[in-house]
């Protein structure tokens, strides 16, 4: 197939599952994304479709800039997974084994260990103004149904946990939670259930994506929300619809780890970029 130069590439990736749209602008002078082609991508119909789109942006103080979308065309604040991928990606091309990375989140940390990608995901948001909530309460027992728990991860989490996670009300009581009030810029939404000490299972619904196969930032918040509620050490599995993550919340940060894959490459038409403007 013949490449049009005025086609945008991309890549299309995902780890355990939660799928990603790479489009890498570090050649460009200003970002080519808005919250129309944005919608319009993640379209998985009319477009590729993805949970998550990221944005790769030449960066003065570090390797390289990433910029979250979210399918709704809404701005996301952190994205482990996607991080993860771009990661990889760039390792791939360069040889590189360690990268630093510009989010909004703050400058993230990947590494190469025994040929898995390690994102550090930084220390944890526990204040309820970060995260941030609409006002002062106590992020381990929320004033909500279900008694959850709050965490920020750059983007903010709100966990509960149950004792069966497949009977979860994803798909209902994450919409509810994700537009409650007590979260004025919305919230992602964990279910989790306790399978061991080390060992957890969680599904997930998304701000600005609904439910996902799986959820880096939320699989680092529901970390953090089992250890402080004294379920889980600092070291912990967890299985989500699309696969198994890790976590380990160190003093350093929290690193998150999976499973990458790499579907295919492909190219925007410039009729399409022309009517998604």
């Amino acid at each position: 197939m013949q490449t049009d130069p005025t086609s945008l590439p991309f890549a299309k990736m995902h780890g355990a599952g939660n799928d990603f749209v790479i489009i890498d602008s570090r050649r460009r002078e200003a970002s080519v994304i808005t919250p129309s082609l944005a919608r319009a991508i993640g379209d998985r119909h009319r477009g590729v479709g993805f949970d998550q789109l990221a944005e790769i942006r030449s960066a003065e103080d570090a390797d390289l800039r990433l910029d979250f979308w979210n399918s709704d065309g809404s701005i996301s604040g952190a994205c482990g997974n996607a991080t993860r991928c771009v990661a990889a990606q760039v390792m791939a091309e360069t040889g590189a084994t360690s990268l630093q990375m510009r989010t909004a989140r703050g400058l993230l940390r990947a590494e190469q260990r025994e040929g898995r990608i390690w994102v550090n995901m930084g220390a944890p948001i526990l204040d309820w103004a970060d995260v941030p909530l609409a006002r002062a309460v106590d992020l381990m027992a929320l004033p909500l149904p279900g008694d959850p728990v709050a965490v920020g991860m750059g983007n903010p989490h709100c966990i509960f946990f149950l004792p069966d996670a497949e009977a979860a009300p994803v798909a209902t009581r994450g919409p509810e939670v994700e537009h409650d009030p007590l979260f004025p810029q919305s919230t992602n939404v964990e279910f989790a259930a306790l399978i061991a000490p080390d060992h957890l299972r969680l599904r997930v619904w998304e701000r600005g994506a609904g439910i996902t196969l799986a959820c880096g930032s939320g699989a680092c918040a529901t970390a953090v929300a089992a250890h402080l509620r004294g379920l889980t050490g600092r070291h912990v599995r967890i299985e989500a619809d699309g696969g198994r993550l890790e976590v380990a919340w160190r003093e350093d940060g929290v690193w998150l780890t999976g499973p990458v894959a790499h579907v295919f490459d492909g190219q925007f038409t410039r009729a399409f970029l022309e009517a998604n403007p």
